[in-house]
């Protein structure tokens, strides 16, 4: 097993395959490595009063022996050594999408920035050929390019693919380095200054390559295999299930002959033989391996194998802003999370009343645990019309019995490009060609929603939600800019309630005609009762008086009592009467243009003659013929 010496945790999560070791004040080795956030960490345990004063660096915040260097760009490459051997210190490469930087570390200072067209994917630092001065190569867009530490340009040329990963070495072992290229067409490529001398084809991307002694050196491919090449022989490969995110050649067993380490996705490290890939040495880390290389960090005279794995301190989010119309009451929203559950996600409900889009503004508040100063990160996002509908399997539901149907002159593809757009679809959803059914489940309530597509252009929409089936047969006509749409629709339960209103919208009918009636009977008994209470008092007898006065006031109540009676009869009618309305208008609401208006006005010619079986048949299919 492979015993550590000593472990370091400095809280950067760091990028596969971009770590480096240098001496960037000439004596003291330093662990360089690109983090998540756009930034290298420089760890320099050796002198730690050291302190900077350019814009690039800032101390961490976490560590008084770790500086940041702002790249303000996602790094794609990085790598240390010796480009000016003048300085007698090493150098610090940085390569992005469109830039190379040549950093100083010590004196804190840029060296060159040149820009690069065709991108910075790998780099490799050393000589070439007959080329006497060091040169950054850096291979990007099937174009291979070497800067001096002026920023020259003294090589260049281009290759047959995306270059993945570049090595020096002596491979036709006459003394002179020349450069090996791995590329994304599956090719190793060896090029002795701009003329290619072999190119040896493999099964995958190449994603790693270097150098182990002589003509000899190691390979790593993105299918998990490993192996060993002499020239063009292949000396040995392994394949796992796992990925190779670094290789490095280093003579563990202090045999004279180095061992290729590999760093694994799962956290492995091991040390094979190059004579034969049988595992020497091995260990484990909690995460996957973002680095492997070397250096004497302890400055006791033994050069260490330094294996750095891609964990980290994750960043905090103290606090998410959120602004959108119509879901938070004063359309905004904060979440402050407390000091106990500060973690790098949060979790927001939002939960649109409507199926209605909704454009969301965000702004998070992002950094470290211990920072006094946050970046502000704006975001704006829009939910889809049916956010509140997720895809589940159509076999785990049932289906509902209510539908729609009708046909459009539509192919399957274009429906599925308006699902996407008015759905939020899993990335990993494969909808096919018609025929297709897919399932949502509402997250209001539950329900079941299930769109089937014929490759005749016919489309059934099942739900029990009569205005789901209306909201998204008007997003359809939206989206294909249909004119005039007529629907076949049945929601049996809907109708079943509306045909229970309609007999209460009769019976409270019945009931108002009844109180009106006796209304009316009971003022004109008020009238006489009133008449024959004055004559009583005109002619001084007063007991009749009293007792007619006394009939009056039972009277009274009576019709007070009836009126509350007729009052609340009347609050229900015109609450039944606004839901006949609305099925109504819900009818139409499924149809399209002239279909639409035909509908609303023979509903309500049924309505009037009192035709309910016509009503509802009007309903079902868009007219009252048979």
């Amino acid at each position: 097993m492979l015993l550590p010496v000593f472990t370091l945790k400095l809280r950067h999560k760091i990028s596969p395959r971009m770590v480096a070791v240098g001496r960037y004040d000439g004596t003291h080795p330093c662990l360089a490595a690109a983090t998540q956030a756009d930034k290298i960490f420089i760890h320099n345990p050796h002198t730690r009063s050291q302190h900077f004063s350019a814009s690039r660096v800032i101390q961490s915040p976490l560590e008084s022996d770790v500086s940041l260097l702002n790249i303000n760009q996602a790094v794609s490459c990085l790598t240390a050594g010796v480009l000016n051997p003048q300085l007698g210190c090493d150098t610090l490469l940085v390569g992005t999408q469109t830039n190379l930087l040549a950093y100083d570390v010590y004196n804190n200072s840029d060296l060159f920035y040149r820009e690069v067209a065709d991108g910075a994917n790998a780099i490799v630092l050393g000589t070439l050929g007959d080329i006497s001065s060091p040169l950054a190569i850096i291979g990007g867009n099937c174009a291979l390019q070497g800067f001096d530490h002026e920023g020259s340009d003294l090589f260049w040329t281009v290759t047959g693919d995306n270059v993945h990963s570049l090595a020096l070495c002596d491979f036709d072992s006459d003394g002179k380095k020349e450069l090996l290229v791995g590329s994304e067409d599956f090719d190793i490529r060896v090029f002795k200054e701009d003329e290619i001398v072999a190119e040896m084809t493999e099964t995958e991307v190449i994603t790693s390559l270097c150098p182990m002694y002589g003509s000899r050196f190691g390979y790593a491919l993105s299918n998990g295999t490993v192996g060993v090449y002499d020239k063009t022989t292949r000396y040995w490969r392994i394949k796992s299930k796992n990925h190779a995110m670094s290789i490095h050649a280093f003579d563990l067993n202090c045999d004279g002959v180095p061992e290729l380490i590999t760093g694994w996705s799962n956290g492995k490290v091991d040390a094979r033989s190059d004579r034969t890939g049988e595992v020497i040495f091995k260990d484990n880390f909690s995460s996957a391996i973002a680095g492997v290389v070397e250096g004497d960090y302890r400055m006791d005279g033994h050069v260490q194998l330094i294996c750095c794995s891609v964990d980290g301190e994750n960043t905090i989010i103290r606090a998410v802003l959120i602004f959108a119309e119509g879901i938070f009451i004063g359309e905004s929203h904060v979440v402050h999370p407390s000091v106990h559950n500060l973690s790098n996600s949060i979790c927001i409900p939002v939960t649109p009343p409507k199926d209605v889009p909704v454009d969301l503004h965000l702004k998070a508040f992002v950094g470290y645990r211990s920072s006094t100063q946050f970046h502000v990160f704006e975001l704006t996002r829009q939910l889809p019309r049916f956010s509140m509908y997720a895809l589940t399997s159509p076999d785990s539901a049932t289906e509902p019995l209510s539908y729609v149907n009708f046909v459009i002159a539509e192919r399957a593809q274009r429906v599925v490009i308006w699902l996407s757009q008015n759905f939020l679809l899993p990335e990993d959803s494969n909808i096919q060609n018609a025929p297709f059914r897919v399932c949502f489940t509402s997250l209001r309530n539950g329900g079941q929603l299930y769109i089937k597509v014929k490759p005749s252009g016919e489309i059934t929409v099942n739900t029990d939600d009569i205005d789901l089936a209306g909201d998204i047969i008007q997003s359809l006509a939206s989206f294909f800019a249909i004119e005039d749409l007529q629907v076949e629709a049945d929601f049996p339960a809907y109708f079943e309630e509306l045909r229970k209103v309609l007999v209460k919208v009769d019976e409270y009918h019945s009931v108002h005609q009844k109180l009106s009636a006796d209304m009316a009977d009971n003022s004109n008994l008020i009238r006489s009762l009133l008449v024959r209470a004055e004559d009583a008092r005109l002619m001084r007898d007063m007991k009749t008086m009293k007792s007619r006065y006394m009939e009056l006031y039972d009277l009274n109540k009576d019709l007070l009592n009836g009126y509350k009676i007729r009052c609340n009869n009347h609050t229900e009618l015109l609450g039944n009467l606004k839901a006949v309305n609305q099925a109504i208008q819900r009818a139409g609401h499924l149809r399209v243009g002239k279909p639409k208006n035909q509908v609303i006005t023979a509903c309500r010619d049924a309505i009037r003659s009192n035709n309910i079986n016509t009503l509802f048949r009007i309903m079902r299919v868009g007219t009252a013929s048979s």
